[in-house]
């Protein structure tokens, strides 16, 4: 144990891992295997057993227990009360080979009273909800409430951006997140009904070479979540609507695709993310390239790790 941390003289910390700086609080207990980071605060009445790995500058409020198998990246909150478990089908004296691993990785937050269930993980920088109940995994940086838990929204997006109806000129504008730029297409209203379109290298700033629909997706589901090492994209809403999350490893944001004759056009090297389906959404995507299983990076991490190479 470094001997920069702090032991509350009512706290039980035993282990010898325990980093500079870190404060253990009254009636908390660590046990010997546990392994904490440096910087971080363990407060009243917390548990941690053996084989908890915790990062750096990690706060545990009050009432929380840690079990086998939970790991605690750095700078993540935790709040009091959140519940943790590691086996899906308890039974009194009766215990599994090997118990469920629980991930929670940097930076994302838990709110009070919260549950977790095992083997599932927490994404960079998300949220959940307290009093949430969290049956699978939370991509990075989503907004989870709910019994069960859904996602709601994504951190850091601002409100769901959309575009006003032109008339018959396509408009491009930038929505700050990379090269990305929201579209609005030509749309032409007479008493014959509505049409819009759109000029591929024109309006569409590429000639796509396939296509493919979005439709029937329950309200709770999440698309995409995956980037693209040189495929660019185009996406309409054709029918209802969705919201499109795009982020390029700095900036993030939230666009509502409502109209027809709203496109998102998404270069090379974008997260993206669909998600709020309505029943009746229809989604549209022009593609410049065909399909290609090694153009996808469907691990955010490792988008990250190519944005910052």
């Amino acid at each position: 144990m470094s001997v920069d941390c702090f032991v509350h003289e009512k706290g039980l910390c035993e282990s010898a891992q325990v980093g500079a700086g870190t404060r253990i609080w009254a009636f908390a207990h660590v046990l010997p295997g546990a392994r904490i980071g440096a910087d971080c605060n363990v407060c009243d009445g917390v548990f941690i057993e053996n084989d908890v790995r915790l990062g750096d500058r990690v706060t545990v409020k009050c009432g929380v227990q840690l079990w086998d198998g939970i790991q605690i990246e750095d700078d993540v909150f935790i709040g009091p009360n959140a519940t943790f478990t590691n086996d899906r089908f308890p039974r009194s004296k009766v215990y599994p080979e090997k118990f469920l691993k629980t991930v929670v990785r940097k930076g994302a937050s838990i709110g009070a009273n919260a549950t977790i269930l095992p083997g599932i993980e927490i994404g960079i920088g998300a949220m959940v909800g307290a009093g949430a109940v969290v049956t699978r995994s939370v991509p990075p940086h989503a907004i989870a409430v709910g019994n069960p838990a859904r996602i709601v929204g994504y951190v850091g997006t601002g409100e769901a951006a959309s575009a006003a109806a032109p008339d018959s000129v396509a408009v491009a504008q930038s929505v700050g997140v990379g090269g990305v730029s929201l579209h609005e297409l030509p749309l032409i209203r007479d008493m014959r009904g509505s049409l819009s379109f759109g000029e591929f290298a024109r309006s569409v700033p590429f000639e796509p070479k396939r296509y493919f629909l979005v439709f029937d997706v329950p309200s709770r589901e999440i698309r995409g979540e995956h980037a693209h090492h040189a495929c660019h994209q185009f996406l309409i809403g054709l029918h209802g609507s969705c919201s499109v999350v795009v982020d390029d490893g700095r900036e993030r944001r939230e666009i509502l695709l409502n109209s027809p004759n709203l496109g998102v056009y998404l270069p090379p090297m974008i997260w993206c993310i669909q998600y709020k389906y309505s029943a009746d959404a229809v989604l549209l995507v022009f593609a410049s390239h065909y399909y290609d299983a090694a153009d996808y990076i469907r691990e955010y991490a490792e988008f990250r790790r190519l944005v910052d190479s």
